[in-house]
């Protein structure tokens, strides 16, 4: 939580059903309090948030927001599972799968992906509408212990939050405009940064895909004994409710 928890707080909704938030939290971090999950993807506990996926965005006063960054408001009516909203997480999610390789069948994150686990949570079954763009990117396996597969990237960020302001070091950062933009690391490569495998950024939980990938590792967890094998993603916040 971002804010300091005062001794009353105060109501609104989300899709009809009333959240408890205090001063200081936004939105997303009230609804996961009380058990309504909201979808997101660059958003991730303990890291500040950026609002960039825009996955998350929700209705709140007739205007379009990003809960993980807007502030929770007495009174206030917020919409989220709306056919309109999910429409547009499912178009932005199909977006990520075409802007990049994602090879699920042969990822050794596949049961363990946020971008995978959201695909099947907003019903991504139908025919696609988007060109696959097809990039050609570069594996840097120059690390003894990490390997980076670029072409799985979303550009989340949380790597580079995860070094900047957890690890102090900022191997990684964002380099290009636009549709070029990109997450590089701060050296000639991997290997040529102070990164290493303890580091926060380089978790299981921060990448949500399989971009930085620990050497040795990756299918130590069979497939079907994964994360969202277990469950849909947001389960975990989901079962406060019952």
């Amino acid at each position: 939580m971002s804010g300091t928890k005062k001794e009353t707080g105060f109501s609104f909704t989300i899709d009809g059903v009333e959240v408890t938030a205090y001063a200081g939290q936004t939105i997303m971090e009230a609804a996961d309090e009380a058990g309504v999950y909201i979808p997101r993807l660059c958003d991730h506990e303990g890291l500040r948030h950026q609002g960039s996926c825009r996955v998350c965005t929700v209705k709140a006063g007739g205007r379009s927001v990003s809960a993980c960054t807007q502030p929770a408001a007495p009174g206030q009516a917020v919409e989220s599972e709306t056919p309109h909203l999910n429409k547009m997480r499912r178009d932005l999610v199909e977006m990520l799968f075409h802007e990049g390789n994602h090879l699920c069948p042969i990822c050794e994150a596949s049961g363990n992906c946020e971008l995978q686990a959201m695909a099947y949570r907003l019903d991504m079954t139908g025919a696609t509408k988007f060109p696959y763009l097809e990039p050609c990117r570069a594996v840097d396996a120059s690390h003894p212990d990490i390997a980076l597969d670029t072409n799985r990237c979303i550009s989340c960020g949380r790597c580079i939050r995860a070094s900047q302001d957890v690890d102090g070091k900022g191997v990684f950062g964002y380099v290009g405009r636009g549709i070029h933009r990109r997450v590089a690391v701060n050296g000639a490569n991997l290997a040529d940064t102070d990164a290493a495998v303890t580091d926060n950024a380089m978790s299981d939980e921060v990448c949500p895909v399989g971009c930085i990938i620990r050497k040795r590792v990756g299918f130590v967890t069979p497939i079907g004994e994964r994360e969202f094998d277990k469950g849909i993603i947001g389960h975990n916040i989901e079962e406060k409710r019952k």
